[in-house]
């Protein structure tokens, strides 16, 4: 397609100047309405970055090590268990090799329903996680989440993690006020959020590559899976595209695009209004969520690639053009029904990957020069003008100080321990000493998106507590608590003015619970809360091991009132 005007980096495009449509068909115009490592010291998060280059990308670590929960004992009691950020991100390779990110709960969305029962669920403004994107989730400025009468929580079911011959993902879960639906192998099925009974399964021909958190308002959302079981060790490649009706139990659709003769693989997937869209290496395409109509699809000729997207309330496109020492990403502010420009932010040349935190404001996440130097692919964020495309401000974000991970490179809207709301952005800290003996903690802290400066807001964890932001709802935060050894996890309210904590749930000590909570941390696994009501499930299922007799869980439900 045919470009904006080049600018600088830190210079906005012309936001009047006509755009062209992304890929073909033309479009019309668009239609109105609708054990804890001593920490180094934390350097200055305003000093001189180094220079722009090409973020190398860590090994991906074996899924099933043994890994330790955050605040368990060594050895005794109210000593450290072990490091927060060993834990580079996994990625399934479509050419055969894992790497597909396994963190998915970053995170939280919540389809509008006209259901009831009385519970709350607004579609979050978007990320990931991949964060939370945008301040969503409440009504008039003002958060929905109530504290419950009880806090205390018990386990509501769970869903036995099912067998596969070789390593597969489960990423995908989404919670509305009428199910708890879960991608599981080659299937996705809604459970009631109560009782766990199914609800409904939706059967597809292969296995779930990528999944979106976002839901459009009417409930429908969208994955990428394979077109048939692959062969032991092998990939059937993520072909197929398909809209899911959260309400019905219904699939609308499955389309995929074809370059010449050969299906094109797409690496993401995500929703924007009543758009889907998908990226890859070929580039994207975006579909009409109710008819599965082609909006737009790659183009041979197109010396620039739609890597991946970011959507709920707006359509953002991270855009690759050239390559090698020319290359640069272009952060674009779409229509989601014309493919239209509306803006453009121009990344310096040498940044390789970005990570969508946020459509609305535009918050973009990147490790510049590999500085970040932990693999998380979060060193720096770029705080960009939607209606204009200027940086309003770049924040240092250093993977010595923060615990922010984003994949980047495929599932680039998945983000973990950040999200967006009231024009800031609100990121978890990494592990440092404690007030007690032997002790670790972590903050949730917070940066104005105007001026790149820290608010002073602080939400401390506790001492042996690890502290992440889930989502916003309204002017809040909402965050899990990993809890130490003889402690439950916890669900908490952060105020957005006060920065006030508020327990809304807590898990038994139990041993049981407890083994639970430390595979499905927020870091490795999906985490959904709203109205009283706890969702961990895993990202992957995998064979049968003989290194562990503990039992495996897809999903555990835990609900207020125990």
């Amino acid at each position: 397609m045919t470009q904006p005007p080049p600018h600088t980096p830190d210079q906005p495009p012309n936001p009047y100047a006509q755009q062209p449509g992304h890929g073909y068909p033309n479009q019309p115009p668009p239609q109105p309405g609708h054990g804890y490592p001593q920490q180094p010291p934390a350097p200055n998060p305003y000093a001189q970055q180094p220079g722009y280059g090409y973020p190398q990308q860590l090994p991906a670590p074996n899924p099933y090590a043994q890994q330790p929960g955050y605040g368990y004992p060594g050895g005794q009691p109210g000593q450290p268990g072990g490091p927060r950020r060993n834990n580079a991100a996994l990625f399934i390779v479509v050419a055969a090799v894992v790497a597909i990110a396994l963190i998915v709960g970053g995170g939280i969305w919540y389809a509008k329903s006209s259901g009831g029962d009385g519970r709350k669920n607004d579609t979050a403004n978007s990320t990931g996680g991949t964060g939370g994107q945008g301040a969503d989730g409440g009504e008039n400025g003002k958060g929905t989440e109530k504290v419950p009468a009880d806090t205390t929580s018990k386990v509501l079911f769970q869903v036995p993690l099912p067998t596969a011959q070789d390593t597969t993902v489960t990423a995908g879960s989404w919670l509305t006020g009428k199910v708890y639906a879960k991608t599981g192998i080659a299937r996705i099925t809604g459970y009631d959020p109560d009782t766990g009974a199914k609800l409904w399964t939706i059967p597809l021909s292969g296995p779930v590559c990528r999944a979106t958190g976002h839901v459009s308002a009417d409930g429908r959302t969208a994955v990428v899976f394979q077109p048939r079981m692959p062969a032991k060790g092998s990939t059937a490649g993520c072909t197929q595209v398909a809209a899911i009706d959260l309400t019905t139990g219904k699939k609308l659709w499955t389309r995929t695009v074809k370059s010449g003769d050969v299906p094109v693989d797409f690496d993401n997937v995500t929703v924007a209004q009543q758009t889907v869209a998908v990226g890859g290496s070929s580039g994207g395409a975006a579909f009409d969520l109710a008819s599965g109509k082609v909006r737009w699809q790659p183009k041979a000729a197109d010396s620039c690639d739609d890597a991946g997207y970011g959507g709920g309330a707006k359509l953002v496109a991270v855009r690759r053009c050239g390559s090698g020492d020319t290359g640069q990403l272009r952060i674009q502010t779409l229509d989601p029904v014309s493919g239209k420009v509306l803006s453009e932010y121009r990344m310096a040349s040498g940044i390789d990957y970005a990570s969508v935190v946020s459509t609305d404001p535009l918050v973009v996440a990147a490790d510049v020069n590999n500085s970040a130097g932990d693999g998380s692919g979060f060193s720096d964020v770029f705080s960009i003008d939607n209606r204009t495309g200027a940086l309003r401000t770049r924040i240092s974000t250093p993977g010595s100080s923060y615990a922010a991970r984003c994949d980047g490179i495929y599932e680039l809207e998945k983000c973990t321990g950040v999200v967006v709301g009231n024009d800031r952005l609100y990121l978890a800290t990494e592990r440092h000493d404690g007030d007690g003996d032997y002790t670790k903690t972590d903050e949730i802290v917070a940066f104005d998106l105007g001026t790149g400066k820290q608010t002073g807001q602080r939400a401390d964890a506790g001492d042996n507590y690890t502290i992440t932001p889930l989502r916003m709802d309204g002017p809040d935060v909402i965050a899990y608590k990993n809890a130490p050894y003889d402690k439950g996890a916890q669900v908490v309210s952060i105020d957005g003015g006060s920065f006030k904590e508020t327990k809304l749930l807590e898990n038994p000590a139990t041993t049981a619970v407890k083994a639970v909570e430390t595979t499905m941390s927020p870091d490795y696994a999906e985490v959904r809360y709203s109205e009283g009501h706890l969702y961990l499930s895993a990202a992957y299922a995998h064979a049968p091991t003989s290194s562990s007799s503990a039992k495996e869980y897809l999903v555990t439900a835990f609900g207020a009132g125990g």
